[in-house]
């Protein structure tokens, strides 16, 4: 069996699971933030419900409207803090402790190897990184959860990635999952697993998390990566469990890609949609001017990313007229980055420096854009309208991209 299905037979108590199979498994751990927490409480109260299977099994971060922008995303997050306390859930992460989802978890020890994880937000196919199998659900699939403990799940076919070779400077996990999608699009892992294999130990935990992360905007399940030497330093100190490497030998795939990542070159998808990729070498000759920069991220904002940009900015200034915002993904990788030094050059530099949250990647606050504004921005999704007014255009890339543009005042 692939990855994926090992895991769900193991979750469903069966020794085999097919491609196709509806199965019931037993959920690891269900995930809400504060906007689909909410909608999940007032289903789980709808239905009668009263106790939540098991509270330790539950996760409730506020990171999208947190630190609370306005009067609504504040009644959300008492909605979250009222059941979170009712509920006697222990792993609810407020503002001062919060960070952004996809990157506390992992951090807290909370998403493990081979853990089923759902959650009620597109983006927590990120654990699979970790060798897990994670995919985002609805909220009432959530309140479904938070009673039974259960949820149940299409097996999903196999998609293999094979990486060949070793990441060159100034590339990283971003630009391999923006080459997987520019070349098989939006729709071409539609309800797949896309599933890591090969040269693998040349990206470190960062990368994999942002690979995926965006394996939704291939259209697939989940992403997932094999237990290797890297998951296992990753994950020593985070828990008492011990786990043993993925044997993948005998994996067979529906259909295979191959990356070659000594080829692999900065990689810039254009508005509006993720798969219009093109290399910063290509984009670099049209000069596109920018106003705006962002850095973070549930993709991007781990400390490697802040480092990247760190690299690019220390001792220069932002371009005039451009607004640059840093986001550290969470309260621990704000404190190293602040240790290491990175945040007094980010500020030196004239760019803002925030406390986690998503705010700026949904279009929700801490940097919308007005009509006819261009940002690149490390985030994971550049539709229109997603970071404000549907006039206006989202390039994504990289840290080491975006920094670069935020000091030349255009993408080069």
């Amino acid at each position: 069996m692939t990855l994926t299905q090992r895991i769900l037979a193991a979750r469903c108590g069966k020794k085999h699971v097919d491609v196709g199979e509806m199965i019931m498994a037993d959920v690891d751990l269900a995930l809400g933030n504060d906007i689909t927490c909410p909608v999940a409480v007032k289903a789980f109260a709808a239905a009668g419900c009263e106790r939540v299977h098991d509270p330790d099994k539950i996760a409730v971060v506020l990171d999208h409207f947190a630190p609370n922008k306005d009067i609504e995303s504040a009644r959300q997050c008492a909605t979250c803090r009222n059941f979170a306390h009712e509920q006697g859930i222990k792993n609810f992460f407020d503002v001062g402790q919060m960070g952004i989802e996809h990157a506390l978890l992992p951090e807290k020890g909370l998403a493990l190897p081979e853990m089923l994880i759902i959650g009620a937000d597109s983006h927590t196919c990120t654990y699979g990184a970790l060798g897990c199998f994670s995919t985002g659900v609805g909220s009432t699939d959530l309140a479904y959860t938070f009673k039974t403990g259960k949820l149940w799940f299409r097996v999903p076919q196999a998609i293999g990635v094979t990486l060949r070779g070793k990441l060159k400077e100034n590339v990283c996990g971003k630009d391999v999952i923006l080459d997987i999608i520019g070349r098989i699009g939006v729709a071409g892992a539609r309800y797949a697993s896309l599933e890591f294999h090969g040269d693998i130990s040349s990206l470190g935990m960062d990368d994999r998390f942002t690979v995926c992360n965006m394996a939704i905007e291939a259209g697939a399940k989940n992403g997932i990566f094999p237990v290797d030497e890297v998951t296992l330093e990753y994950v020593k100190d985070k828990t008492d469990k011990r786990f043993a490497k993925t044997v993948t030998a005998d994996i067979r795939y529906d259909s295979e890609i191959i990356v070659d990542l000594d080829s692999l070159r900065p990689t810039v998808a254009r508005p509006h949609l993720p798969e219009n990729t093109v290399t910063l070498d290509e984009i670099s000759k049209e000069k596109i001017k920018i106003d705006q920069a962002v850095i973070g991220s549930c993709t991007n904002g781990r400390l490697s990313d802040l480092k990247a940009a760190y690299e690019v900015i220390k001792g220069n200034k932002v371009a005039k007229g451009v607004r640059v915002i840093i986001i550290p993904a969470t309260q621990d990788i704000y404190l190293q980055a602040l240790k290491l030094g990175y945040i007094e050059e980010f500020i030196r530099a004239g760019a803002a420096v925030s406390t986690p949250t998503c705010g700026p990647c949904l279009g929700g606050y801490m940097g919308v854009l007005a009509d006819g504004e261009t940002v690149i921005a490390t985030t994971n999704r550049n539709f229109i309208g997603r970071m404000g007014a549907k006039t206006s255009k989202i390039y994504l890339a990289s840290p080491y991209t975006a920094a670069r543009a935020a000091l030349l005042g255009y993408i080069g």
